[in-house]
């Protein structure tokens, strides 16, 4: 039998004192998360980090000292095996890219459910984008405007299955991999194998790259 993965650790970055309470009590009972600490600002949450060593920091964005994109990709740099997930009441596309350029792994927005939560937490530290659909859209938008780049010469289209087009659509929308198994009947085991062959087909690092090839090539 294979033995329970350990709880996720889980790092909370919020101004609100009132919201990182409410949060951090709202994830204490899951049993997939432990919550290790929690942060005003972005400064300390660097310094929490070194400390802690969580898997995952749930970043909000505008906060005083330092601010949750700054700190963000101070992160990339000084702690890369940390995860970062932007939490944040705003969408907009400044703040959007801005994230992902600094390093986060995905982007949801405050108004998520608690199990949606949980399952990104879990995912993230797996190293697997979440993305919510807004803001996955908003990528597949920008996508869309950017000048098409022609295929070289002779080179064949991404030999994606009928299945792995599927996965890839989805991945689009910022579903996650137990989302994809859900709408497509599959095992999640199943579907993770499938993501890792559609990275590797398009030779991208992560989904939400996938997601954007995918576009780019017309397959979405």
């Amino acid at each position: 039998m294979t033995a329970p993965e350990p709880p996720v650790r889980v790092l909370i970055v919020d101004d609100q004192a009132l919201f990182r309470e409410a949060l951090a009590t709202l994830l204490e009972v899951q049993p997939e998360i432990e919550v290790v600490g929690e942060a005003g600002d972005g400064e300390r949450a660097v310094r929490l980090c070194a400390e802690l060593r969580p898997d995952v920091v749930l970043m909000d964005l505008r906060m005083p000292v330092l601010d949750g994109i700054a700190a963000t990709d101070r992160l990339r740099v000084e702690q890369p095996g940390v995860r970062v997930l932007a939490l944040t009441t705003f969408d907009d596309d400044a703040d959007v890219f801005a994230a992902l350029r600094a390093g986060a792994l995905g982007y949801l927005l405050k108004d998520v459910s608690s199990a949606r939560l949980v399952e990104a937490l879990v995912a993230a530290r797996r190293g697997e984008s979440v993305l919510q659909p807004s803001v996955a859209a908003k990528l597949v938008a920008r996508v869309a405007r950017l000048p098409q780049e022609a295929a070289p010469p002779g080179r064949p289209p991404v030999p994606l299955s009928d299945r792995e087009l599927d996965v890839v659509r989805l991945l689009a929308e910022g579903r996650s991999n137990r989302e994809i198994a859900r709408a497509l009947f599959l095992a999640e085991g199943t579907v993770k194998n499938l993501v890792t062959g559609v990275l590797a087909k398009l030779q991208v690092r992560d989904r939400t790259q996938a997601a954007l090839r995918a576009r780019e090539l017309g397959l979405c």
